[in-house]
């Protein structure tokens, strides 16, 4: 189903109203903390400065504590930058493998959800497969993630990240679950 198609959806925790190319949603503010406002783009071409500032605007912890910058959000292309710190770095002196499979999954997992949120939906990964290719000692890294299938219970996003040479420095694919926004998460032992 094409949004176009979609003048208005309401679902239990999203609001979607399109005007134009643009579809705004608007959630009640509960318990999905990053899904608290979506604004997603139908056109490939177009990104959103308000979209990327949605994007932007919600904390979680980890993409905080790593410094992920969201600047390009588009319905098939979202680019994140990081400033590579000593955070980030494991022993050797270069950025650690799970830095970037974390910015691959988390670039794959924020446009696997723009898609799916204003059918009420959210896309948790299933499978990331990262692969190195050259080491970081420093400087930015910037991902950028395109969808490869998008269906109504799966998607499977591409995600490579160049340094600030332009040289692809890691590649990743991610296969992500739809799920209801209200569906039941396990939950931690104990």
């Amino acid at each position: 189903m094409q949004m176009e198609e979609l003048p208005c959806v309401l679902t239990q925790r999203v609001l979607v109203r399109c005007e134009r190319s643009w579809c705004y949603s608007q959630e009640d503010h509960g318990r999905q903390g990053w899904y608290a406002a979506a604004l997603m783009s139908t056109s490939e071409e177009t990104s959103s400065p308000d979209l990327v500032a949605l994007i932007e605007s919600i904390h979680d912890g980890w993409k905080s504590a790593m410094g992920i910058r969201f600047v390009r959000a588009a319905a098939e292309e979202l680019v994140a930058e990081l400033t590579v710190g000593p955070e980030h770095l494991q022993p050797l002196g270069l950025v650690h493998g799970g830095v970037h499979a974390g910015l691959i999954e988390t670039v794959a997992s924020v446009g696997a959800s723009l898609s799916v949120i204003p059918y009420g939906k959210v896309a948790v990964g299933l499978e990331n497969h990262t692969s190195f290719l050259h080491g970081v000692r420093g400087g930015s890294l910037r991902a950028t993630g395109r969808p490869l299938a998008k269906g109504k219970r799966s998607q499977v996003w591409q995600v490579d990240v160049h340094d600030e040479q332009g040289r692809l420095v890691s590649t990743g694919r991610v296969r992500l679950l739809v799920i209801d926004q209200d569906a039941t998460l396990p939950r931690k032992p104990g």
